[in-house]
């Protein structure tokens, strides 16, 4: 892999930070999980301008305080309290991780977003692609995989069928906050119509099951191959039901840092992870989870929680310097949600996959007008 040289950029300094929110509707919702429904959500974008003029772009959306410890107040909150004191700081990750890191303790979610800037602006001013600089694609087209939201077994079945003709190579089942005979029922009923395709199967409960659900679950439809993703709430559950399922344990909302995951991954905890860039805290964070994986053998997606075009092009940039046989899908939020940051180089799934934006940088430049006016400067 090529790894970013200081050389080959032009050092800029941070000399401008603006914070915008913008609304993102949720097409025929709410999407529902185990334990939130979503009608829309706020997005919140951060524009860099250096000493030299360029621009560059970060998102952060997170779903809100009940899928995990993030919301857009808290994002908005702690970018307002980092940002004055990264003017006049060099644009480089590393760099940038560390004064954000001595000017706020946690947040890892809204630091994401000038991570993601910072890498933006790196692309633009030495003519890379992010991906580029983060070690080189290995692809020019990743993987997605799509997940339902928590329905009636026969409608959820039906959306399955459906989205394996369009040629999502993955699906994830959305379980939890119901009677778990019910979930039984609807993970059978999408496997009565879907397992005779080549499709991999994610049964993600969002922590909404308890460890005798989870285990009962594994024992019933034993003759089923999915992973569970996150099934219970704390990594305890996870340890304790370990030796006693059937099914490979794949750790999302567990999996809140770097620490975390070397933690899943030296005591053998988990077969593979379900990874957001915001909740681990940008690309820079995110290259090492990637090389960590990959040194162990694990699989993991490379996805978010929500958001616009920026979110979703920093997520098909890692995602196409994934090892790919250790590449399970990014999931961006483009099926689920109204419009386009950048309507001539939006980021799309096709076919069930995603081309990698072209262009230095995100490869995104998104229509400022549509964000209205910046809820924060410096």
């Amino acid at each position: 892999m090529k790894y970013l040289s200081v050389k080959s950029i032009k050092l800029m300094k941070i000399k401008e930070i603006h914070i915008y929110q913008y609304d993102l509707k949720v097409e025929n919702g709410p999407y529902t999980m185990a334990n939130a429904k979503v009608w829309s959500l706020k997005s919140t974008l951060v524009k860099i301008i250096t000493n030299t003029g360029i621009v560059g772009w970060g998102e952060t959306c997170p779903v809100g305080p009940t899928y995990a410890e993030s919301h857009a107040k808290g994002a908005r909150a702690a970018l307002e309290e980092i940002s004055p004191s990264l003017i006049g700081e060099d644009i480089l990750p590393l760099n940038i991780q560390r004064k954000m890191a001595s000017a706020l303790n946690g947040h890892t979610y809204a630091k994401a977003a000038i991570d993601i800037a910072s890498f933006d602006a790196l692309g633009k001013s030495s003519g890379q692609s992010v991906s580029d600089l983060l070690g080189g694609a290995v692809t020019d087209k990743v993987p997605s995989y799509y997940a339902t939201g928590v329905g009636l077994p026969e409608e959820i079945a039906i959306i399955a069928y459906e989205k394996v003709l369009e040629g999502y190579p993955r699906l994830q089942i959305k379980v939890g906050g119901r009677p778990i005979e019910i979930d039984i029922e609807a993970i059978s009923k999408v496997w009565e119509k879907v397992g005779k395709y080549n499709i991999r199967l994610a049964i993600d409960a969002n922590r909404g099951w308890t460890t005798r659900d989870t285990i009962r679950v594994s024992n019933e439809l034993s003759d089923i191959p999915f992973v569970l993703e996150q099934p219970c709430d704390t990594v305890y559950d996870l340890r304790k039901i370990r030796s006693q399922i059937h099914h490979p344990i794949f750790m999302d909302e567990n999996s809140v840092d770097i620490p975390s995951v070397i933690n899943a991954v030296g005591t053998e905890l988990v077969d593979g992870f379900g990874m957001k860039i915001t909740r681990i805290g940008g690309l820079q964070p995110m290259q090492l989870f990637r090389d960590i994986c990959e040194a162990r053998n694990l699989p993991h997606t490379c996805d978010d929680s929500w958001g616009g075009d920026i979110i979703a092009a920093a997520c098909t940039h890692m995602g196409a310097t994934v090892q790919p046989a250790l590449m399970e899908g990014v999931w961006i939020a483009q099926p689920y949600i109204k419009g386009h940051y950048d309507a001539s180089n939006s980021i799309k799934v096709s076919k069930g996959h995603i081309s990698v934006p072209k262009g230095p940088g995100l490869g995104i430049i998104p229509d400022e007008e549509l964000f209205g006016q910046a809820v924060f400067s410096c």
